[in-house]
């Protein structure tokens, strides 16, 4: 069983990116250890982002249920609950298995404004094995907020995310 623990957030420095996302790894390993339940592990996962990703005004998961991304824990204003797949930036990462990492939300084909605050947004597909089981999203109301840097470490807490869940 797990025992209660404090976690320190630690922001993201834009200066050095790929390090502040190293320590936001370790910072993620450490929330998770010894949970493999989604839906904890996904609400602690969103809040760390949150609050430690600046920028940010939606994080959160979306999780597959059958040709539907189902919305799951997130941190931000109410959001879309059903994303069939192919639909909008998420059902797009879904689709295509591949981070879409868009800079201006009305440029997008099909965006689905959930918050009309999103100008931009980085959505990364949970994938295990080859097997898509949702999607991590995250929406920022600065145009071009998500670089290179910021897809790459996603990718990364999305996979630990990914490694720590019982699916």
């Amino acid at each position: 069983m797990q025992t209660e623990r404090m976690i320190e957030l630690k922001r993201i420095v834009a200066a050095d990116k790929a390090a502040a996302y190293s320590e936001l790894e370790a910072q993620l390993r450490a929330l998770l250890a010894g949970e493999r339940d989604f839906i904890a592990n996904a609400a602690n996962t969103a809040a760390l982002l949150y609050h430690t990703v600046p920028g940010l005004n939606w994080a959160g998961f979306y999780r597959l249920v059958g040709e539907v991304l189902l919305l799951g824990p997130f941190q931000g204003k109410p959001a879309c609950a059903r994303i069939p797949i192919g639909s909008g930036v998420c059902g797009a990462a879904a689709e295509r298995r591949a981070s879409v990492r868009v800079a201006d939300c009305r440029a997008f084909p099909g965006h689905i404004p959930c918050d009309p605050a999103s100008n931009s947004e980085l959505v990364v597909p949970l994938l295990q094995e080859g097997r898509l089981h949702g999607v991590l999203d995250l929406d920022s109301p600065v145009r071009n907020r998500f670089d290179a840097a910021d897809q790459a470490g996603l990718e990364r807490l999305a996979a630990v995310f990914t490694a720590a869940i019982d699916w």
